[in-house]
């Protein structure tokens, strides 16, 4: 499973094939090239986590990017994974429009449950926006998708690293051979292409890239402009905010915002 074809798009390329014996639908990507731009975008942003809370945050991103990579092409995707210990909320967004990724975490603020929490948000289109709620034990991102997909998607999923930052989703269709399913580990996927018959079904291709920028940054502190500017700036003439999708920090000076106030009346 290590072919690999020069093309002309750029990012992070997710090839999803279909294991016709098996009735399986495969995602796979390198997150290689993908980690190195989350890397720069920490280092430009000045965040830093633990190390702990670092692999934990790019396993939701590579969870979320193959799961975005099977769903319909105008299908916005969310994912907010709260763990109770250690306490963090990891949150990582994928728009299928645009092929783009992010993600943030957060060990600040949080508010506890009684156990850890996956939250998914969905666009798909026009239609309304739908959020589905799971429960889940332990620790293990990966873990924690396939029990979302298991409660919500009501299909399985598993999820395997098969060397360094090479992942693999494998999701059941209809009629999947659910013996073979189960009986998956990281060997067998890792050669699947030798026991089994892929059929290419597309590429995709991702970046890191959120989207945030000024302009979003002030329709989010237009509420509490509106209602008490005093809380925002105090006797400050800027302030400093991090975007919530992506933790980039971004400075907002009382001037524009009152711009922006007064162009959005």
């Amino acid at each position: 499973m290590s072919e690999k074809t020069p093309e002309s798009n750029t990012g992070l390329e997710v090839r999803t094939y279909f294991v016709r014996e098996h009735n399986a639908l495969l995602a796979r990507a390198d997150f290689g090239d993908l980690y190195i731009d989350y890397y720069l975008h920490l280092a430009q942003s000045s965040i830093r986590h633990s190390l702990r809370n670092d692999e934990l945050l790019k396993e939701t991103v590579a969870a979320l990017t193959l799961h975005c990579a099977s769903r319909p092409h105008n299908e916005t995707t969310a994912w907010t994974i709260h763990l109770e210990d250690p306490l963090v909320n990891l949150f990582a967004a994928g728009d299928n429009n645009q092929g783009s990724v992010t993600g943030h975490l957060f060990t600040e603020n949080i508010k506890r449950h009684p156990s850890n929490l996956l939250f998914a948000d969905i666009i798909r289109g026009t239609q309304p926006p739908r959020r589905s709620t799971v429960e889940f034990g332990g620790k293990d991102v990966f873990r924690a998708v396939e029990h979302y997909y298991k409660q919500s998607e009501q299909r399985p999923a598993r999820y395997f690293q098969i060397g360094g930052e090479d992942f693999v989703m494998i999701s059941a269709q209809p009629d999947c051979d659910m013996a073979w399913f189960e009986s998956l580990n990281e060997e067998t996927v890792k050669n699947l292409d030798q026991t089994c018959t892929l059929g290419l079904l597309e590429r995709r291709f991702f970046r890191w890239q959120c989207g945030c920028n000024q302009e979003r940054m002030f329709a989010l502190l237009a509420p509490v402009m509106r209602s008490d500017p005093s809380q925002l700036f105090g006797d400050e003439q800027s302030l400093r905010i991090s975007c919530p999708r992506c933790g980039t920090r971004h400075t907002i000076t009382r001037e524009a915002m009152e711009a922006f106030m007064a162009a959005h009346r």
